[in-house]
């Protein structure tokens, strides 16, 4: 057994199948299936079941998963620590970002790393729920994590570093409602026809949150793509209820951005890996929480 192998094993786990692997690694697919098929071989067990072009993971495949992340895992870490001798001139950060924490705080926390760090490659990885960030931390996927919660996140599974809080804003079209307002009291929602996250994330707990209070709207799409809201918002199907971490973007792109009365907010955090990090992990997270501190 090798670390290539392993890294294929993962590769298909991840990609959801041999073809796609095989894509993202740039070898042939059958270079790729001989290396799992030596692996299964090492281990005296089959990891997936071949059902056609599907593979579908074993038991022993499923219990391998965990063990071949922390093997890559340690392997980067050394690898990334005899960078560190040269100043981290070279290597790569796997980070996983809930959407709207992608816009900000990370963009602001890639630039100031990056421009320290230039020859360090920041991979961004999405994840729609705090739950994903937590659980792609957890398990290795990835090393450090941002996301959004009701509240700050128990340090049970993940350590945890404050970013600070993001409030909700509602996004409109320059045409649209509310006009020469600042500011809008929630109850005001009612009537409105609203473009809503998908549930498990934090706008979609905000404005269910709204309809339980007897606040009753109209949902007008429902949307993954975090990229579609701006354009959703500015053809008029609806209005957006966002963090503030959109404001900028939204404003330049000709929304109008009003801040929702009462203030309800969202804490931000860093999460990372129980243990060692690898020094980019480590100066990522330094100079994250020396921003916040800041």
């Amino acid at each position: 057994m090798d670390i290539r192998q392993l890294e294929y094993f993962l590769a298909i786990v991840d990609r959801g199948g041999f073809n796609r692997a095989a894509s993202a690694l740039y070898v042939s697919q059958p270079s790729l299936s001989q290396a799992v098929r030596a692996l299964e071989r090492d281990l005296g067990s089959e990891l997936f079941h071949r059902i056609g072009r599907r593979a579908v993971l074993t038991e022993a495949g499923r219990a391998l998963i965990d063990p071949a992340r922390e093997a890559v895992r340690s392997l980067e870490t050394a690898r990334a620590s005899v960078a560190a001798v040269h100043e981290l001139r070279e290597g790569r950060l796997d980070v996983a970002s809930m959407p709207s924490q992608a816009v900000e705080p990370l963009t602001t926390l890639v630039s100031a790393f990056s421009h320290r760090y230039p020859g360090v490659c920041v991979a961004i990885k999405a994840a729609f729920t705090s739950r994903e960030v937590i659980d792609m931390v957890r398990t290795g996927a990835v090393e450090l994590g941002l996301l959004a919660s009701a509240g700050p996140v128990s340090d049970k599974e993940v350590a945890s570093h404050a970013l600070g809080r993001q409030r909700f804003v509602l996004v409109v079209p320059t045409d649209g409602p509310f006009a020469d307002r600042t500011a809008v009291e929630c109850r005001e929602l009612a009537g409105q026809r609203l473009i809503v996250g998908q549930p498990g994330t934090g706008m979609r707990a905000y404005v269910d949150a709204l309809r339980e209070q007897g606040i009753e709207f109209t949902v007008a799409a429902e949307t993954e793509h975090r990229v579609s809201l701006m354009p959703l918002v500015l053809a008029g199907v609806g209005l957006a209820v966002v963090t503030d971490s959109w404001r900028d973007v939204a404003r330049r792109l000709g929304a109008r951005v009003l801040d929702i009365e009462p203030e309800t907010t969202l804490d931000i955090a860093l999460v990372s890996r129980r243990g060692s990090l690898s020094p980019a992990a480590a100066a990522f997270v330094t100079s994250a929480t020396s921003a916040a501190d800041s």
